[in-house]
Order: C-alpha cells, then sequence, then structure tokens
C-alpha cells in the first residue's frame, strides 16, 4: 500500500510541477504479456485494429501486473489515444498484425493530454481496461458511448425486421448525437460519427439520409473548428463531410440520364480531397538534419540507425546486437519520433540527402 500510495503522489503532483502525463494500470500477466501499447490516433478512421506506426511508446508490467507511461511529449489539447495489450509473440508478430488485426488483442479508446493522470484498475474477475479513473473528465467519454451502444445493439436484436430498423434509426441517431453533444466533448461526437458514417456499417445508409435533413453535422463542425481549429481531426471532418454531401446531390439529381456522371465526379472529388490533405500533412513533417540527429539519439540508437541504412531487417539488426526483435522496434520507433519521420524510405532520404550536400 505504502508503494501504491508513493507512486500515485508522484503522478499526481509530479505532472503540476512538470506537466507531465501519468497514464498507469494493472493487467493480468496470466492472460496477456507483459507489454503494454501506448498509440496516438490522428485519423479517426484508423480507431479500430492495431497500427505499429501509431505506437509512441511501450511499458512493461511488473511480477504484480502494474504498467505506467510517463513523460512529455503529448500535447496540450484534448487527442485520442489508446492503450492494447495482446498475446502476438515475436516471432509471428508482423503476421499476426498485417492489415492491422491481431485476433488475440484488448484495447482501450481514452481522450487524454500533456498533464494527465490517469490509472486503469482491473475490473470484475481481472478485466482489463474496463474502467479508468482520471483527472481529466473527459477521458471516460468513449468507454461512456460504448456502453450505449451496447445498449443499442441489443434493441436492433430484439426483433429483426425492417419496422424494428426504420424505428431504431430514428431513436437511436437521435439518440446518440444528444448524447454526444451532452458529453460537451466535439471529439466524442466524432467517435459517434466514426461509427455511424463507417461504410461498413449497416446503417450508413441511414447516416447519407439524415446528413440531407438533419442540421446536427454542420453544427459539430463548428464545434470542432471552436475547440480544435489546426486539428487534423476537424480538416478530416471537414472534408469528409463535404465530399458525402457532394454525392448525396449528384445522386439525387433530377437528370437520371447523369446520376452514373455525377457520382463518378463525386468519388473523384472525394478523392481529390483526401489527397490534398494528406499531401498538406506530409508538407507540415520537415525532417531534421543528420547533425541534429546525432545530438538526439543514444549510443544503442546510433548502432540501430548504422544498421538500418544498411538494409538489415529488424531480425537481423536484433542478432547483430544481441537483443529482441521487440527492443529494436522500440528503438527503430524512438528514431523515427527523433527524426520526425515514419518509415525506413525516409530515413534513408534523409541521410542521402545530407550526404550529398
Amino acid at each position: 500500500m505504502k508503494t501504491w500510495f508513493i507512486i500515485m503522489c508522484f503522478c499526481c503532483f509530479g505532472n503540476l510541477l512538470y506537466a507531465q502525463h501519468c497514464f498507469n494500470g494493472y493487467i493480468d500477466n496470466e492472460r496477456w504479456h507483459n507489454e503494454v501499447y501506448l498509440s496516438v490516433i490522428d485519423d479517426y478512421r484508423t480507431l479500430k485494429g492495431i497500427n505499429d506506426e501509431q505506437i509512441i511508446s511501450k511499458a512493461i508490467s511488473n511480477a504484480q501486473g502494474y504498467f505506467e507511461f510517463h513523460g512529455n511529449q503529448l500535447e496540450g489539447s484534448n487527442k485520442i489515444y489508446k492503450l492494447h495489450v495482446d498475446n502476438c509473440s515475436d516471432g509471428d508478430h508482423e503476421a499476426n498484425h498485417f492489415e492491422g488485426y491481431c485476433k488475440d488483442s484488448k484495447d482501450i479508446l481514452f481522450i487524454a493530454k500533456s498533464g494527465d493522470t490517469i490509472n486503469f484498475p482491473l475490473g470484475f474477475e481481472d478485466q482489463v481496461f474496463c474502467n479508468v479513473k482520471s483527472t481529466n473528465a473527459k477521458t471516460s467519454a468513449f468507454i461512456k458511448i460504448d456502453s450505449l451502444k451496447e445498449d443499442m445493439r441489443f434493441d436492433y436484436a430484439e426483433y429483426r425486421s425492417k419496422a424494428n430498423r426504420n424505428l431504431n434509426n430514428n431513436k437511436w441517431f437521435k439518440a446518440l448525437h444528444e448524447y454526444g453533444k451532452s458529453l460537451k466533448e466535439p471529439l466524442a461526437e466524432l467517435y459517434i460519427y466514426a461509427y455511424l458514417s463507417d461504410r461498413s456499417n449497416n446503417l450508413h445508409g441511414y447516416y447519407l439520409e439524415d446528413l440531407k435533413v438533419n442540421t446536427y453535422y454542420e453544427h459539430l463542425l463548428e464545434r470542432l473548428k471552436t475547440a480544435y481549429p489546426n486539428s487534423s481531426y476537424t480538416k478530416q471532418y471537414e472534408a469528409e463531410l463535404n465530399a458525402d454531401k457532394y454525392i448525396i446531390s449528384a445522386i439525387s439529381s433530377e437528370k437520371p440520364a447523369f446520376k452514373w456522371m455525377y457520382l463518378v465526379l463525386g468519388l473523384l472529388l472525394l478523392s481529390l480531397i483526401t489527397n490534398a490533405y494528406f499531401l498538406y500533412s506530409a508538407k507540415k513533417i520537415k525532417p531534421k538534419s543528420k547533425t541534429d540527429v546525432k545530438e538526439q539519439l543514444t549510443p544503442q540508437e546510433l548502432n540501430v540507425l548504422d544498421l538500418l541504412l544498411k538494409e538489415y531487417s529488424n531480425k537481423a539488426i536484433a542478432d547483430t546486437l544481441f537483443v529482441s526483435v521487440s527492443t529494436i522496434k522500440t528503438h527503430i520507433n524512438n528514431i523515427y519520433k527523433k527524426l520526425n519521420v515514419n518509415s525506413r524510405d525516409k530515413v534513408k532520404s534523409l541521410f542521402n540527402s545530407e550526404l550529398t550536400k
């Protein structure tokens, strides 16, 4: 108990002094590997699954299952983060995570910012990531929404008929929108929007019909622009909303002979908007110089970088340095962050350009 009390005091008061975040909790070491991953979600269409490129840190739980993340790399405004555990071994990790899927994993999505202290206690029968205790009132918004979605699924499953679906469509679209607004956090509303407008969701067609007459979506855009004017979430939402409206107007055109042409034009516009958004995001990434990088990297990270530039695989680097593949992946993620890049090709491009200067 004394150790736990000291840890919590350090997290709470340390955050006040240094504006650091502190995320801690417990996992069941008998059920899960002792590696806990923290990811940042910049694209709300990638909320599902596991994406190694989104991982920003990894913690190892102790013998009691306790893990902790702390530091000052989080942004000052709320963003979407994820914790996850899985049972993928180093040997088949890449195969199991192909296309972002691991059949034996558990995760939790939450809202956080720099300076937050969040605890993830074990739930009933040692279930992980079922609840949170946070200094940020917005943190648990996604958990509350998921609970409401479970009630919605029960209503839809109670009687499977077109009449029942139509009644529930009206009921739950309104209920989810109103509940999202009651949380007073636009990112929570965006979480609901991402669910309702997902093209793989049975509700997607109803969403398009709702978009024709419901002003909620425009009001959500206004709330996002007010709370997060420069966020990637806001830009992505605005682009998707405009594209969906254009497609709707094309489909509902009074000239049936031109319906397919308008649909193709709408899809083309959506492609152009999406490409422009990602091009804009890519231009903002300015790689650091070789000299600056060397001053930031640890000796072991420099060793990994040297082998990476020689086109060694992760396993080959691990064998050369006598460490695990998991450790090498952690070093590579740290190198990516310090260079402000997101792939091996960009690392090679950075150093090749430096060598030609």
